[in-house]
Parts: structure tokens; C-alpha cells; sequence
């Protein structure tokens, strides 16, 4: 019994390198989506029946409202993602991206757009994710997801 136990741990030892490391590979880990990406050259179709967009716009990376907005979302990112919620930054109106384009800031702005592409809202102050999720969860959209679950 002693030998059939060393045989069988020389040979899980010797099992070949490339079989083992296919195995790690399959079982590695996904890296996730950050919840906060920068706006971009990204269109708002592109997230059409997929996700929400909370499009958080300003004038300057260093405007206190972008960084307390920014603050208020990594501090709770779990509610967001319960409802594909997507955030997207856009602090550079110079550049006139397609979002900007489409949804024309003045300063700071909050924006929520719904997944069938329809703007909810607009804030031009920070609004927290408790207050965000609330907003989201009276939508029709959101009443129906909830529904069919």
C-alpha cells in the first residue's frame, strides 16, 4: 500500500507542465470592468438595452463637485452594480466628446441615462448612491427587472 502511495505522488508530481498550467488558466480569475471609466470617445448606444449610464461630467479633474461625486460612488460601488450601472467621467469639454455632444453640460452635471437610451435625469450637484439607486428603482425599466426576477 505504501509503494501504490509513492506512485501515485511521483506521478502527480510528473504530470506535464503544459497540462497544468492550461488548467491554471482556466481557472484564473476574470479581471473585473472598472465601475469608473473616462467617457472617451465611447456613444452612448453603445450601452443601449445593456446597462445604465451615469454620465458625470465637469469642466476640470480638480472641480470639488467631480471629486465628491467620484468619492460618493467608490464608497458604495455595490448598489450600482446590482444595476448595471456603468459610470462614465468626462472633465474635458474642450474636447467635445460624442457624449458631451449629445447631452451639452454646463459645469458640473450628473446625468442618468436608462437602458432604452432615455435620459432620467440630470443633477448639477453630487448626489450619493443611496439617492442614485432610489431614482433608478422608481423607473419603469427597473420596476419590470424587478418583476421578472
Amino acid at each position: 500500500m505504501k509503494h501504490l502511495y509513492t506512485t501515485a505522488l511521483t506521478a502527480l508530481f510528473l504530470m506535464p507542465a503544459p497540462f497544468a498550467s492550461a488548467q491554471e488558466a482556466t481557472e484564473a480569475p476574470q479581471e473585473p470592468v472598472p465601475l469608473i471609466q473616462p467617457a472617451g470617445e465611447t456613444e452612448l448606444s453603445e450601452f443601449k438595452w445593456a446597462a445604465r449610464v451615469l454620465v458625470i461630467f465637469a469642466d476640470s479633474p480638480l472641480d470639488p463637485s467631480f471629486s465628491d461625486q467620484i468619492a460618493l460612488l467608490e464608497d458604495r460601488p455595490d448598489p450600482l452594480l446590482e444595476r448595471d450601472v456603468v459610470v462614465l467621467t468626462d472633465t474635458d469639454p474642450d474636447a467635445r466628446s460624442p457624449i458631451r455632444t449629445a447631452l451639452r453640460p454646463r459645469g458640473f452635471a450628473l446625468v442618468i441615462v436608462d437602458k432604452d437610451g432615455s435620459v432620467m435625469f440630470r443633477k448639477p450637484v453630487p448626489w450619493d448612491v443611496r439617492e442614485i439607486t432610489r431614482a433608478i428603482d422608481k423607473t419603469p425599466l427597473r420596476q419590470q427587472e424587478l418583476a421578472d426576477r
